[in-house]
């Protein structure tokens, strides 16, 4: 496969648009184990009343 002159910035896209997507995932994960932890936390807490 035969990229041309433009090698270089096509292999660089696609190079950026992986990290970006890795970094998109990288968050989703840890903010899904955030999530998490609030909502345990919540659920050990007594429920509150009508103020």
């Amino acid at each position: 496969m035969d990229l041309g002159p433009h090698a270089p910035f096509i292999l660089g896209a696609y190079g950026f648009t992986v990290l970006v997507i890795l970094a998109l995932v990288a968050h989703a994960i840890l903010d899904r184990r955030a999530q998490e932890r609030a909502l345990a936390r919540l659920a050990q807490e007594p429920p509150r009343g009508r103020r």
